[in-house]
């Protein structure tokens, strides 16, 4: 990072989230990215920010496709969670997600969203730690109506996470200490559990002290364990 530059300066440009597909051969891959931006009109080309060590980008890098689905604001932390903070290589993303495959061969995602777009790539973009693919929209479809999901809506009102092969990961910044209930964040995608807003997407009321947890709770995230959880310092 820049000595003289703010990282927090970063937090102001908008973005929204989404969830990017591609194919390899009969495998189908994706995750959550929100650094996504329209071209141009005509021909309609989008852009999407993917890094390099993530499964999908070399997906996309094979088949030279990829699919954008436009996440509602309703999105659950677990359905983020599960193409954000998990691994193609490892587990299967699309299980008990509904989907259906494009006439370009690559998957969209149907729960909560709101549309959906086909590309295939016209250029690749080398960006360090990233590839920027620019895409030529060739299809696409409103699913329903509704409010997309923002960056900031993630952050703010769903305290969501952001998995540190993110173009736009910052390094958690140390708040001050005060005397609320201990915050505890997830080891595994940074979730922080704030006991004075609880957790509603899993029934947990307010000011409900980490300890009081069910024994079954789990990241509304990524879906870890209560062990996988530690005191915020």
């Amino acid at each position: 990072m820049v000595d003289n530059f703010n990282p927090k300066t970063l937090h102001k440009i908008s973005y929204g989230l989404y969830i990017i597909t591609s194919k390899q051969g009969k495998r189908i891959n994706g995750q959550t990215a929100n650094t996504l931006v329209q071209i141009s009109a005509d021909p309609v080309t989008i852009a999407v920010s993917i890094n390099k060590q993530n499964l999908t980008n070399e997906f996309i890098r094979q088949s030279k496709v990829f699919n954008v689905s436009i996440l509602a604001q309703e999105a659950p932390l677990s359905l983020i969670g599960q193409f954000g903070f998990k691994s193609g290589r490892d587990v299967d993303k699309f299980e008990a997600v509904e989907y259906k495959l494009g006439a370009n061969g690559a998957p969209y995602i149907i729960d909560s969203v709101l549309a959906y777009m086909e590309t295939e790539v016209i250029q690749e973009v080398d960006a360090g730690t990233h590839s920027i693919f620019i895409g030529k929209v060739t299809g696409g479809e409103v699913l329903k109506e509704g409010t997309p999901m923002t960056y900031a809506h993630y952050h703010q009102i769903k305290r969501g996470s952001v998995p540190k092969t993110a173009p736009s990961y910052t390094p958690p910044q140390k708040e001050r200490k005060d005397n609320t209930m201990d915050k505890y964040i997830c080891n595994v995608c940074g979730y922080v559990y704030d006991p004075a807003l609880g957790d509603p997407e899993n029934d947990i009321a307010p000011d409900t002290p980490f300890e009081k947890l069910p024994d079954d709770w789990v990241c509304p995230v990524c879906g870890a364990g209560k062990d996988e959880f530690e005191k915020e310092s």
